[in-house]
Parts: structure tokens; sequence; C-alpha cells
């Protein structure tokens, strides 16, 4: 029967008409925060987002299995697309993702053709399956599920008992296969949870990055930190080069113990290369910086904090290791000085507006918490700091809050969209016990949250006040939507 008037609709085609009408609505100022990128079509942008609805469906991401069966035969039938170029992966509890923004740029800068996958995403999945340092496409998003999907339904079908393939899996899949079919003369990947059983584990890498390591996803890795070295130590492969940052000693311990038993180099901050001078400058920080094959200065980072200027030096030594530079053949020094200084880290200390400033970070664990009270204290002077705070109930609010507490004066608590965030009432309850019952207010909405931030930061005067949009990766994501910002 020809479309018109009286014409029947497939279930499948009459799902794509509902998602249509929901980006519709989206671009018509309805209250959905994502709209169609200037890139796609409307239709485009709606098969994108039935195709993520398609996969979070499947096993979630905050769900690990102890197996690299089902990546592994994946791979496999795929044709191994993770094999054709050489890999930097990076582990850690804090500052995986800036590190690899970072690799990326330096790899790139020196005329490297590169992929980068990252995650979580802040606002959109195209985010973490990066070409040339910019998110694929909506369109070609799907286009890479559509040519995987079938593969990992031959995998699922095998499982017998077994659960299908997690979301994670199949997204880890589809960034190789996008890598191998750009091709990349280079892969930065970042693991998603721990390091051993991660899906991402699959690779040889080259270069091994674990940044420092702290408590997180207690419980899939333990509280035992010693426990969680030697999970993330895992992927140190032999004859690679382990990048590592400086640790607690005993941290420390089992990742070198690691590295000697496969056969790999070392490399440790604070002894093969480091942070030789750090100052503050207008918008970020300038550095000099002791790399694996000499030192490098006058580099411009604009990133706030000290931990930006440590993750910067891991990066650097990660760059030189991939590309084997040395002593007699260091990296170019301008071409060093150009990437950082294009760096960007969404959602890391991030400004989103002046007058008055407000920030947002994806600290989401007491670490990353550490870092950031410290950045805000040594490098903004605000006279008055309101956070708008939305945690995870599977994270140490308690952990997170205490470590927030002396860089701000109140805290408006809130939630996030998603069905893992903590009721806020029951923050409210915790951050009452950090802050004193005079310091808190509750504002379930996190757009009211962040204006009855401002009105209360702005009784502080007209200068020197500010807010910071914190606790979660999707509560600044969903800040960054607020503020009219692109995913990127």
């Amino acid at each position: 029967m020809p479309e018109g008037e009286g014409a029947v609709r497939s279930p499948e085609e009459a799902a794509q008409d509902a998602v249509i009408a929901h980006v519709l609505d989206a671009v018509r100022g309805g209250e959905t925060p994502d709209v169609v990128p200037a890139t796609s079509s409307v239709a485009g942008f709606a098969e994108f987002l039935a195709v993520d609805a398609e996969l979070d469906r499947r096993w979630p991401e905050t769900v690990m299995e102890p197996s690299l069966d089902r990546i592994s035969a994946l791979v496999d039938v795929l044709g191994e697309p993770h094999r054709g170029y050489p890999v930097v992966h990076l582990t850690g509890t804090n500052g995986k993702t800036s590190i690899a923004r970072m690799v990326d740029a330096l790899l790139t800068e020196v005329g490297l053709r590169t992929g980068r996958y990252t995650s979580p995403h802040l606002q959109r999945a195209t985010e973490r399956i990066n070409l040339d340092n910019r998110p694929i496409t909506p369109e070609r998003y799907v286009q890479v599920y559509r040519d995987v999907a079938p593969f990992v339904d031959i995998i699922d079908a095998r499982r017998g008992d077994g659960p299908p393939m997690s979301k994670f899996e199949v997204l880890t899949a589809m960034a190789f296969a996008a890598f191998a079919d750009a091709p990349v003369e280079a892969g930065v990947v970042e693991v998603g949870l721990g390091g051993r059983w991660d899906a991402t584990n699959v690779v040889d890498a080259a270069v091994s990055v674990i940044s420092p390591i702290g408590l997180d996803h207690a419980e899939f890795l333990g509280t035992d930190v010693l426990g969680i070295a030697r999970e993330k130590a895992g992927i140190i492969k032999p004859d690679s080069v382990a990048v590592l940052a400086a640790q607690d000693r005993a941290v420390a311990q089992v990742l070198v113990e690691r590295a000697a038993e496969v056969g790999a180099q070392v490399a440790r901050e604070g002894a093969e290369f480091g942070v030789r001078h750090r100052e503050l400058a207008v918008g970020g920080q300038r550095l000099e910086l002791q790399g694996l094959s000499g030192h490098y200065d006058d580099i411009f980072l604009p990133l706030h904090g000290e931990h930006q200027a440590s993750n910067a030096a891991l990066a650097l030594a990660a760059a030189e290791a991939l590309v084997g530079a040395g002593p007699s053949q260091p990296l170019d020094p301008d071409a060093v000085r150009a990437a950082f200084a294009s760096v960007i880290t969404p959602g890391r200390l991030e400004r989103l507006r002046n007058a008055p400033t407000v920030l947002a970070d994806a600290a989401h664990n007491p670490h990353g918490a550490r870092a950031l009270a410290a950045a805000l204290l040594s490098e903004f002077r605000f006279t008055r700091l309101v956070a708008v705070i939305g945690v995870m109930r599977d994270k140490d609010a308690r952990g997170l809050l205490a470590e927030l507490e002396p860089a701000v004066h109140e805290v408006v608590i809130t939630a996030n969209s998603s069905p893992r965030a903590m009721d806020p009432d029951e923050l409210a309850a915790i951050a009452v016990e950090v802050f004193g019952a005079d310091r808190v207010s509750v504002e379930p909405l996190l757009g009211q949250a962040v204006e009855q931030a401002v009105e209360l930061a702005e009784e502080g005067g007209d200068s020197g006040v500010g807010v910071i949009v914190t606790g979660s990766v999707v509560t600044a994501g969903e800040a960054r939507a607020l503020f009219g910002k692109e995913p990127s």
C-alpha cells in the first residue's frame, strides 16, 4: 500500500516516527536536553537515539563480570580490528579521560591519525568514539553499530546460560571497528572499569598508563587499595612500556612487580619524567615538563589544577613512549606546545558562565573531589562559592562531601536524571552532617538548583562569587546541556 492517509505502518516504522517526534519536540523547545547536531538530519539523529536506546537494554555498564570471553569472541569474528594500530591503554581512579585527550592531541600534532575511546560520556554517546580528535557523527555511530550488530547476535546465540554481551562490550567493539575502518595510526583507549577484566583489555597495548589509584567502584573492585592496584595493573602487557603516576609506595610496588613479571619497561612520575616547574597563568597554567626524551618548557595548558599538570606529564611520557622518542630524538617542542595549548576537557573545571562564574566538574569520588577542592582553593579567589551537588547512590557521598567542604561556603543538593542518582533528601541528610544545616539546601531539579545556587552566590556581592556543579559525570554533563554547550 502506498504511504499516505490510511497507510499501514510497521511497528519499526511507527517506533522511528515516535523518536522523530521526540527529536522535533527538542528542536522546538521541549524538555529534552539533547538536540539535533548541526551535522545531522532529524531522521538520522532519531535513528541514533533509537540505537542508543537499543544498547541501553543490554547488560548495563555499571555491572562487571570477570571474563574477557565474550569480547574476545566478538573481536575474533570481526577480524581482530583492535590489532591494526598501536595502542596507548589507560586506567586509574581519576584523570583517565583528561590524559587520553592530551595523548590524543600530542599524537595528532606529531602527524598521526588517531582514534580515541573514552567513557562514560557527558552528554551524548558519540563522544566516546573519536577520530582525529572529534566525536563521530550520530550517523556514523549508527552505521558502525549496524556493521557490528550481526556479529553480536552470533556471540549472544553462543552464550548458553551466560549473560548476553553488555552495552560496554558492544561499544568497545564498535570503537575498534571504527578505528580499523578509518584507518587510524594510533589508538588511545580508556578502561571502563578496573583493568584486568575490562572489555578494553583485549588490546595488546604498546603503552599502558596508570593514573593515581584510590577507592572507587568498591562494589566491584573492593575496598582494598592494593587489590584495586592489582586489578588495574592487569593492563600492563609483555614487552610494553608502563607509564606510572606517582602512587602510594605500596601501590607503586604492586604496579612495578606486575611490570617485572611480564617484562615491561617502567617509566615513573617523579623519576623518569614529571613536572619540573608549574605556575598559574590566565586561563590555566604554564609548565616545564621533564619527558622521557628531554625537557620541554614554556608549555601553556588551558586547564586548572595541579592534578592536570601531573596528567600532562603522564600524557607526554605516554606519547613519547608510543612514537619511540628518546634523548637523541625528542618530540618537536613546538608540536608539544601546540598540542597542550589545544587541549579541552569538557566537564573538568569547565567554565559554563561568567558573572557570576559557573563551573562544572565531573568529580564523582573522594579522590576526584580532593583534587577539585585543591584547585578551587589554590587557583580561584572566590569570596563566596556555592556547590550544586548530585551524586550516584553507589558512590561514597560522605567522603566526596567531606573533601569538598573546605572549598565551598554552601551547598544545594540535587539529583541528575540517572536512575542511579541518589535521592536528594538522603544526600542532604549526609550533607547536613558534613556542612551543618545552615549551609545546606535542597532542590531536586538540577536546573532550579543551579538557579538557586546563583542567587545564593550573588548574596555575597557582585564580584568574587561563583557556583560549582559537581558530584557525578552525569551531573556535569547535564549542567553543560543547561548552558547550551555542545558535546565534544
